[in-house]
């Protein structure tokens, strides 16, 4: 790459910057108005004061152009930012791209970044705006990337690479993804980022951290497992430090910029389902929790699940908002949670503003374990998701044998939101661990009070068996193919079903189409959102179940035959590069990081006190027969509240499954993960779906606006932003396809909407 192509990029983004109707750093005066942040902006509200596109004229809205990924990768959800007129987008097997926001024509490309969080990347600028920095996870690194001509930033911490399994206060080989889903949230000169290492026993511990932008040093980090002398620490076995795990943000970080207070939705600790070794109220398991963004220091707590049980993470983003409370204006947060309640509280105190009460809960039964007597339920604020399952909830489209058997099932079962899990009968939980809200199903509307709630009626059928060791290795006497059924049985298939095509996790099927071998790889021995690393799993192992999941019919016959695990030949990018291709790959740092080997603890310290089993849940999730989801509609709802009087304004189901119910409007079975919404000063929710559209709601009374259908179902969250005065809706297209054809013929691509120019 010549400087003469280097300084054209950067001359052709800073005569596009002159255009833009924003003035410098606008975005901090006038937040609302730019979408320069995943989420849009430092209070994850989705909510946009840009008021072009209103309830009448929405429907005149229509494409105004699109940008094909040019590739066949379905595993990101990610949230276009814009930075003037410029949008970063994923896509091209793993490239970050830069586009004209106003017509999609590349102006760079990053190729070669296998990017840890597919969901968005973080955007910081100096106060001069000469230094503009992209800054994303990559392989347990945290790397950044020059906005102006897209080359990796060395000087950022060693060779352009920080390393993020260093600091945790566990051996660096002992740690496992310690990078979070979701990207960490920009305020001053500090990222402050969450993790995702996952809910398997000894998974690394999830501590909070901000990191400087432009040296990468570590500047704060809060031991979400307390230490000894640390508040909190009493609520935890005097060693539970030293194993325990989990306690982790991987879903979106909510900001105050005036107050400078971060707020962090807390997941829970690991093991999820069986805690005999971390008795106790286990804080910050569970937690709304506010620190102090400039330093770490912890403000306020509420754990909203003691001694969690049921994998009942604290995901959405918090929800900053301002209510007329009691006759004055009050600055408030709310948090939704996976089991269908709504919080809200002082932003600044961490009093409720409404009485929560703790009542009491079942008692667990298991062996050496000490659920927690009681649990936090709101008083004012009703619940949005149904909590109880009955016979008349079973679904209705089931067949009338399917549904004797769920009845004669449910009969042997234990139901209810806090019944405790067992190695004897079976638990229905609802909403179970997938259901609720989650990543990215919040929004307000913080000026008015509203608070949006995007959620999924989803139960879950549990049943503990004890852990036993789990084969790593295939047998030399071993048939290869009957050892990737077996390991799949137990250690997949209550994800991804029996028959490979996914229940709560992806589809498996013809793997080798989608992922590269070493891609595959990674995934098996790193771990991924919620699906655990099998990190001692040998290469001749994975192979294996490679193979058992992999497309082999286009082998070739002779001495040019593939290898069976090569990936099936990836279609060529329908969008040719116009823009230069300014740099490949990571940084040179990275190289050096994953030399550092991975021995991840397997057992207790020594010393330590433990209990004499551990158990999981091997229920395999089971749902009844072909359908994905037990109860009857709605599946997936939006619901308004209105937080000035603690009443749901309205609620809707979002979207419909025409193959179930056609023309019935009850929402996605099986839920609608992922998705996202926007909120408008005008007074619209748009809001994506698992049915292949997006919506668009009044948010007076949820009537429907205007809607349209894309080829692929949307992921991630939409973006809105202005450019020379044209108001634009950008959506992520590229999972499942929704029409009918073959799927590599399926496009897959960005959507950017508008009104029509002004004649």
């Amino acid at each position: 790459m010549g400087a003469s192509i280097v300084v054209f990029v950067a001359v052709c983004i800073g005569c596009m910057s002159t255009k833009s109707t924003m003035q410098p750093n606008s975005y901090v005066t006038n937040p609302y108005t730019t979408w320069r942040q995943y989420g849009g902006g430092a209070d994850q509200s989705k909510y946009t004061e840009l008021k072009q596109i209103t309830k009448t004229n929405i429907k005149d809205l229509e494409l105004a152009w699109t940008y094909s990924t040019g590739d066949n990768v379905s595993s990101y959800r990610f949230n276009p930012i814009v930075v003037d007129n410029v949008m970063y987008l994923l896509a091209k097997d793993n490239s970050l791209v830069a586009v004209d926001a106003t017509s999609g024509k590349e102006i760079w490309i990053h190729t070669g970044l296998n990017l840890t969080s597919k969901r968005g990347l973080s955007y910081w600028e100096s106060k001069d705006r000469k230094d503009r920095r992209l800054i994303f996870f990559m392989n347990n690194t945290l790397q950044e990337i020059d906005a102006i001509t897209g080359k990796s930033i060395l000087t950022f911490g060693t060779d352009g690479v920080v390393n993020l399994r260093e600091g945790l206060g566990r051996p660096v080989e002992e740690v496992v993804r310690p990078t979070s889903s979701t990207p960490g949230i920009i305020f001053d000169d500090l990222i402050i980022l969450g993790m995702a290492p996952g809910d398997v026993i000894f998974s690394a511990p999830g501590h909070l951290r901000a990191y400087n932008v432009v040296t990468g040093k570590q500047e704060w980090i809060f031991h979400t497992v307390p230490q000894p002398g640390e508040y909190g620490y009493e609520t935890w076995p005097k060693d539970a430090y030293k194993y325990t795990g989990g306690v982790n943000t991987w879903g979106e970080i909510s900001v105050d910029a005036k107050r400078g207070i971060a707020y962090f939705p807390i997941g829970s600790p690991s093991f999820d389902y069986y805690g005999a070794d971390r008795k106790g109220q286990n804080l910050y398991g569970n937690c709304l929790l506010a620190l102090d963004a400039r330093t770490g220091k912890r403000l306020w707590h509420f754990q909203l699940v003691h001694h969690d049980l049921w994998d009942f993470d604290v995901v959405p983003a918090p929800q900053l908002i301002t209510v007329m409370h009691n006759g004055k204006k009050v600055d408030a947060v709310a948090q939704a949670t996976k089991h269908g309640f709504l919080f809200a509280f002082d932003r600044v105190t961490g009093e409720p503003l409404w009485p929560i009460e703790e009542r009491p809960v079942p008692k667990s039964t298991m062996p050496e374990e000490e659920s927690w007597p009681t649990q936090p339920f709101p008083t004012v604020l009703q619940p949005f998701n149904r909590q109880k399952l009955t016979f008349e909830d079973l679904n209705p489209y089931l067949t009338d044998a399917q549904k004797e058997t769920w009845k004669k099932r449910i009969t042997q079962t234990r139901s209810g939101l806090f019944e405790p899990l067992s190695d004897k009968y079976e638990t229905i939980t609802l909403p179970g661990a997938n259901g609720g809200a989650i990543v990215g199903n919040t929004a307000s509307n913080p000026k008015k009070g509203l608070v949006f709630v995007s959620t999924m009626d989803k139960p879950a059928v549990y049943k503990l068996k004890k852990l036993e060791p789990v084969q790593l290795s295939v047998p030399l006497s071993s048939n290869e193919t009957e050892f990737a059924k077996a390991f799949y049985t137990q250690n997949c298939q209550s994800c991804h079903a029996a028959n490979y095509a996914g229940a709560v996790g992806p589809s498996l099927i013809n793997i080798n189409t989608r992922l590269t071998f070493d891609n595959f790889k990674s995934t098996v021995t790193d771990g991924r959102g919620q699906m655990p690393a099998f990190i001692h799993l040998d290469e001749k192992a994975i192979i294996a179940v490679f193979k058992l999941l992999s497309d082999t019919s286009g082998r070739r016959a002779g001495g040019n035959a593939r290898r069976w695990f090569d990936p099936l030949p990836m279609p060529k990018a329908k969008t040719p590069v116009t823009g230069a291709v300014v740099a490949n790959g990571g940084a040179p740092g990275e190289a050096a990081v994953s030399k550092v080997p991975l021995n991840p603890m397997t057992d207790y310290p020594p010393g330590v006190a433990r209990p004499k089993d551990r158990y999981v849940d091997g229920s395999a999730f089971s749902w009844g027969g072909g359908f994905s989801n037990l109860i009857g509609p709605p599946w997936t709802s939006i619901v308004c509240y209105d937080l000035n009087t603690g009443q749901i304004k309205w609620k809707r189901a979002l979207g419909n499954d025409e193959k179930v119910a056609p023309g019935q409007n009850f929402g996605i079975p099986g839920g609608s993960q992922n998705k996202g919404m926007i909120v408008t000063a005008t007074g619209i929710v748009f809001a994506t779906c698992g049915d292949g559209y997006i919506y668009a709601y009044d948010e007076e009374n949820g009537n429907l606006l205007w809607k349209y259908k894309f080829p692929r179902v949307p992921e991630g969250l939409p973006a809105m932003y202005e450019v020379n005065g044209r108001q634009y809706l950008a959506v992520c297209s590229v999972a499942a396809k929704v029409t009918d054809g073959p799927d590599n013929l399926v496009p897959r691509a960005y959507y950017v909407f508008a009104l029509p120019k002004k004649k």
